[in-house]
């Protein structure tokens, strides 16, 4: 009996994870370990990116996927932008343990000390005799703490990145514009370490003699192994309405530059261009002109029209008098015909 007993805590000992039946059970016994910690840079501003590190260990191996549930902290955006844990292995006391790595981006939105609670994990993991558990666990609570440098206190937005570019560009040239003329502005805005969202927004501002049709922004992000790039366009159509000397303002904006802590300023420049009135029509739309020889045939025919019925009205009777007058009308009608083929385009069935 008393080896029988021996043996079976020699078992324990040798297989603990047999007898855990969920996560927490594993945790306890120190088969399974989730850790936190925040990785950002000091100072952290307003707009800038930290990261969440959530780092989840067994001594066994994974069996599912791992689900994280993100909780709303005010004044805090908290973004999962990698899909995948960044997998590992580790040797703790003699024994290998499989490591999940997964990172999550927070922005803080203000100044001031934060508290991230903790995190909901739903993950699946091999228990040793008791085959797969699966369930749910919590990470430790993480701090955060976001401070405004000086040189951001009279600013009401920046782009806080270690990189930020912003361009501009025309599909047309701008000399040589008249009233009707229409060209479009495309303004894009490039950053390392942000979200599209977070990029500057463009408005489309009223100048007097210009008809400005902003279309909706296009947002684009990207990450590639951790690097994150975004990419924000605005285009807008100004329709030139009044003739004139124009000027698109300078636009400016602020950037923190992450690499060395400094506020930079990135500038597009100012657009001048003229409107010229428009050019006196041509074509159909041209004020008629008189032609001299259509009005010298017009007069004759109405002299001879009108000798015509003197003499049939004393010389004629009625009846022969009324056919003269409808020849002379017929006659009338031919010199009023224009010279044209009676249709303008033989070669098109539709231009009847």
């Amino acid at each position: 009996m008393r080896r029988l007993a021996l043996a079976l805590c020699l078992l324990a000992l040798l297989c603990p994870a047999a007898a855990a039946t969920t996560l927490r059970e594993l945790q306890q016994q120190g088969h399974l370990e989730v850790r936190s910690e925040i990785q950002a840079s000091d100072p952290l501003v307003p707009g800038q990116r930290a990261r969440l590190i959530l780092e989840i260990s067994v001594d066994t191996w994974f069996t599912g996927g791992t689900r994280i549930a993100l909780p709303e902290v005010p004044g805090l955006v908290l973004l999962q932008t990698e899909q995948f844990a960044s997998n590992a292995s580790a040797t703790r006391n003699g024994q290998t343990w499989v490591v999940q790595r997964w990172a999550i981006d927070v922005y803080p939105q203000r100044p001031g000390r934060f508290t991230i609670p903790p995190l909901r994990l739903r993950l699946q993991v091999n228990g040793g005799g008791a085959g797969d558990v699966a369930g749910e666990l919590f990470s430790p609570p993480a701090n955060l703490q976001a401070t405004l440098p000086a040189a951001l206190e009279p600013l009401e937005s920046w782009v806080a990145a270690p990189a930020f570019s912003v361009t501009q560009r025309f599909d047309r040239d701008l000399e040589g514009l008249q009233v009707g003329d229409a060209f479009e502005r495309r303004i894009e805005f490039e950053a390392a370490d942000v979200m599209a969202m977070m990029l500057p927004t463009v408005a489309a501002r009223d100048i007097e003699g210009l008809a400005a049709y902003p279309a909706p922004p296009v947002l684009e992000d990207s990450n590639n192994r951790g690097q994150m790039r975004a990419a924000r366009s605005r285009s807008i159509s100004y329709v030139m309405q009044a003739p004139g000397d124009y000027e698109l303002p300078a636009l400016r904006f602020a950037w923190w530059d992450t690499r060395d802590a400094t506020l930079r300023e990135v500038e597009l420049p100012a657009i001048r261009f003229s409107v010229g009135a428009v050019a006196a029509r041509t074509g159909a739309h041209a004020t008629p002109r008189v032609d001299g020889r259509a009005a010298i045939t017009a007069l004759a025919a109405a002299l001879v029209v009108a000798l015509v019925l003197r003499l049939a009205t004393r010389y004629l009777p009625l009846s022969r008098m009324l056919a003269a007058t409808r020849a002379a009308a017929h006659w009338l009608a031919a010199l009023r015909r224009p010279a044209l083929p009676p249709r303008l385009n033989p070669g098109n069935r539709n231009a009847e």
